[in-house]
């Protein structure tokens, strides 16, 4: 048995994303996140149905150049996609200067007028740590893992 990255309790750990990031915490520290799997020993079992499940959607890095560029392809001015997309011009103006990303509703919107694609699904992977050793788990070890695949 492990400690919880949470409270300290020594005690029978699953894998919880917490924020964003993920942790190794006890049934009672679990309620705080999203319980992804167990941890056994130095290898966490993920449940296989989350993975499947779940995916996580982000706006793609150069939202900013593709939206001037398919604005400017039609001819339209700021205050033109604006109407047309029920927004504010000042909001089309931020997002074309990177000053704002659009949201997942506003983005959607955009894909569908311009034919674009400006949301992409992003899977996590399976995250599997093995050691020579038997020791806890740390963050650093989840990193280098991460990184090495």
């Amino acid at each position: 048995m492990s400690n919880c990255d949470l409270c300290g309790r020594e005690t029978e750990l699953f894998r919880v994303e917490v924020e964003g990031s993920f942790v190794n915490a006890c049934e009672r520290c679990g309620r705080f996140g999203k319980i992804i799997g167990r941890v056994n020993e130095n290898k966490i079992e993920l449940k296989k149905k989350n993975l499947v499940d779940e995916k996580t959607e982000v706006i793609v890095e150069d939202y900013d150049r593709i939206i001037r560029r398919e604005r400017e392809r039609r001819g339209l001015r700021h205050e033109d996609l604006a109407k047309k997309l029920n927004e504010k011009e000042s909001v089309i103006q931020k997002i074309e200067n990177k000053q704002m990303m659009p949201s997942l509703e506003l983005a959607r919107k955009m894909e569908k007028f311009f034919g674009i694609k400006l949301v992409e699904d992003i899977s996590d992977d399976k995250i599997e740590i093995k050691h020579a050793e038997s020791r806890r788990v740390t963050l650093g070890d989840v990193i280098k893992q991460k990184g090495a695949g």
